[in-house]
């Protein structure tokens, strides 16, 4: 995604009441990335609020250098205080892009919400992360599993905290997720977007990371019988988009999302009553309630494949269907290859 364009606000309007958006400046500093800080200036200063106390100590201490860990360069609750960032919030001082995307609510706080899962529940392992361009488009293509979709959140925590780059991974869905209450709007916030060609070729078209579990329900679904045995890729949708934009696509291959939620039923009248593709029995939910809903400990290996290139192929040959339905089939095999390495790798399912 392209860097917002920082707009000096001096040369507004001077009738702008003082304190206003329109008659502040940004802040002078710039972040550890070495783009431009967008939070605004406190009064009298050149800086905002937090770089104002890190020049004073650096005058002090010239030495002296900030440790704070961030994810990206957009404004979050630790960096400026937390009522500075929700009066911007309130204010509508926030982008948001086309999809709906937040970034800044999506690194600086819903992202930060997954951070204890990844790193001390699920204690994930992320392998090859600089496999992934640091630029540009690419397809990450995975497999879908453990009943409710974690495997999706933690691959877009892994690229959004692991990867050189900190990229951003716009996830498709189904309908269905942007259905639900809370679910739905939060899916937008963190840059999911809707399961169709149009999207993932917009997002492609601006340089997006795009992920893509194509098994879809079926492998979110499957029952533990079934575990880490990849189901069909559809009609290979993901690949004509990947021939029609001409972008490489990034297999990866998630375990440990199988055992967080083992499924050993599934209740389809009851599915079929909500209008549910599934309603899953593990066996701790429906039994134990809500506390059902609570993962077990398993631990995760998330490795991030080779690069398969695309712009080798002729300009029509997203209109093959042998092609493509060829071309979906090695990918498969490739991901369930990556599976079976990672699970001989993986000492034991909770350690």
């Amino acid at each position: 995604m392209a860097e917002a364009e920082i707009i000096s606000l001096e040369g507004r309007n001077r009738g702008d009441r003082a304190g206003s958006p329109a008659s502040r400046i940004r802040c002078r500093a710039t972040t550890s990335s070495g783009r431009p800080c967008r939070n605004y200036a406190v009064r009298n200063s050149e800086y905002c609020k937090t770089h104002t106390t890190q020049e004073q100590s650096r005058s002090r201490h010239p030495s002296a250098r900030s440790t704070h860990p961030i994810l990206s360069d957009e404004p979050d609750p630790t960096d400026m205080g937390v009522q500075e960032w929700i009066k911007r919030r309130l204010a509508g001082d926030y982008e948001v892009d086309a999809f709906g995307y937040d970034p800044e609510l999506a690194r600086g706080v819903l992202l930060q919400l997954a951070k204890p899962l990844y790193e001390n529940y699920f204690r994930v392992k992320a392998l090859g992360l600089e496999r992934i361009p640091s630029e540009g488009p690419a397809l990450l293509v995975g497999n879908h599993s453990g009943t409710i979709a974690l495997d999706a959140v933690m691959m877009q925590y892994a690229v959004a905290t692991r990867h050189p780059q900190k990229r951003a991974v716009r996830n498709v869905a189904a309908d269905l997720v942007f259905q639900l209450p809370f679910v739905g709007p939060f899916a937008r916030k963190t840059g999911n977007a809707v399961a169709c060609d149009e999207d993932a070729d917009e997002l492609l078209r601006r340089g997006e990371l795009v992920g893509v579990f194509p098994e879809g329900y079926k492998g979110v679904g499957k029952g533990w019988r079934e575990r880490y045995k990849l189901q069909r890729f559809g009609r290979g949708g993901f690949m004509e988009v990947a021939l029609r934009m001409r972008v490489p696509i990034i297999p990866v291959a998630i375990v440990g999302a199988e055992e967080a939620y083992p499924m050993i039923a599934n209740a389809k009248l009851i599915a079929k009553a909500f209008g549910f593709p599934y309603f899953p029995i593990t066996p701790t939910f429906p039994l134990l309630g809500p506390l059902g809903l609570i993962p077990f400990p398993s631990k995760w290996r998330i490795e991030f494949g080779d690069p398969i290139p695309m712009d080798d192929y002729p300009e029509d040959a997203a209109e093959d269907a042998m092609l493509v339905f060829d071309l979906a089939d090695r990918v498969r095999d490739t991901i369930q290859q990556m599976l079976y390495r990672n699970l001989n790798a993986r000492r034991g399912v909770f350690l």
